[in-house]
């Protein structure tokens, strides 16, 4: 197979791991003779400083001629404080989302038995939990309408009825392949928004009747995120709801480091773990590369690359299951963010079963 991938390492500790990513691409490509070109572009505050805007056109360029999109993460400490900046690192990811209509986000969140005593819940909570968030990525109050006057503002939440549709059907979809559990989460007894949502998977459920449909107002599904999380299979929710029932549901599994999602357009997709750019840890190669390495993999999966798919998978496990882990997951270790992306290449070039430890 021969396909064109561009790179946007973006800031912080992105370029750390996805470079641990593109070492076991190169892995990959090498066993099973695969060609992949990788375009490197800027994105993020990186692009601000080198071209002072945060999402060049020739980075746009270049994701529209590729077979897919693997991003790092954005956002800088100079930026976070400074409301009155004008430009700021993350309209670069807005924007990228935005131009290649990429509408789905996608999060599955899976709880390794081996870390569970990393998360904040009691063991018994996280039996069985395996679920997949749908969040729609384009709409709602994050591209609505601003208005900012000397002393008030607003940030209008606006979604059109096909915007919901598109997304719903993914999920629903989804649903058929797994369990058959759908839950939507919104406001609806608050927000006009909300109440569109309900009535369009409403109206679409007749189409998926083997699919059983529940509903959620977001603050209730906060709650039963944390009291019983396991009785979620796949959860479809609008942008903000899902920027943050996603978060919440990272901390099961007892680091955002090891989350992996795709961003999904009816063109374009695009490849990102869901922690953030950790500017702390820059340059000390101890940040966990687990999750931009699982985001290959949904890339490699979604190139119907099955076998290379689960290869990563299992090496990842063996990697967790070895102890052989980032501080985020064991502070008495010393493994780097680059121990870990040669354990995982090691496992793929070799049986994974006969992976050695390292000391």
């Amino acid at each position: 197979m021969e396909k064109t991938i561009a790179v946007l390492k973006g800031d912080g500790i992105g370029p750390e791991v996805i470079d641990e990513g593109l070492k076991v691409l190169n892995a990959i490509s090498r066993k099973y003779n695969h060609t992949f070109h990788i375009n490197e572009c800027l994105i993020g505050a990186h692009a601000i400083f080198e071209t002072g805007v945060t999402l060049p056109a020739e980075t746009l360029r270049a994701c529209k001629s590729s077979d897919a999109v693997y991003l790092g993460a954005i956002g800088h400490p100079s930026f976070d404080n400074d409301p009155s900046k004008k430009i700021r690192p993350e309209q670069g990811l807005l924007a990228i989302r935005k131009e290649l209509e990429l509408y789905a986000n996608i999060r599955p969140l899976k709880i390794y038995k081996n870390l569970h005593h990393l998360s904040p819940l009691k063991e018994k909570f996280l039996l069985n939990v395996d679920f997949t968030i749908y969040r729609e990525l384009t709409g709602g109050i994050y591209f609505g309408d601003k208005i900012k006057e000397a002393d008030s503002a607003s940030d209008v939440c606006h979604y059109e009825k096909y915007e919901i549709k598109r997304i719903a059907k993914l999920a629903f979809e989804e649903a058929q392949r797994r369990d058959k559990k759908l839950c939507l989460i919104d406001k609806a007894n608050v927000l006009e928004t909300s109440r569109l949502w309900r009535r369009t998977v409403q109206e679409m459920s007749s189409s998926y009747e083997e699919v059983e449909i529940s509903y959620l107002f977001i603050d209730n599904a906060a709650m039963q995120m944390i009291l019983n999380p396991s009785q979620f299979d796949v959860i479809l929710t609008s942008n903000m709801f899902g920027d943050i029932i996603s978060d919440e549901a990272s901390v099961l599994g007892g680091s955002l480091g090891l989350l992996p999602s795709g961003s999904y357009g009816n063109r374009y997709r695009m490849y990102e773990p869901v922690h953030g750019s950790y500017p702390q840890a820059k340059g000390k190669n101890i940040a966990n590369p687990l999750a931009a390495i699982l985001s290959l993999e949904m890339m490699l999966r979604d190139f119907n690359l099955i076998e290379e798919a689960d290869e990563i998978v299992q090496s990842v496990e063996k990697s967790i299951e070895e102890n052989i882990l980032t501080r985020d997951l064991n502070p008495d270790n010393n493994f780097s963010t680059s121990d870990i992306g040669d354990y995982i290449i090691e496992c793929i070039n070799s049986n994974v079963n006969q992976c050695t430890v390292l000391n």
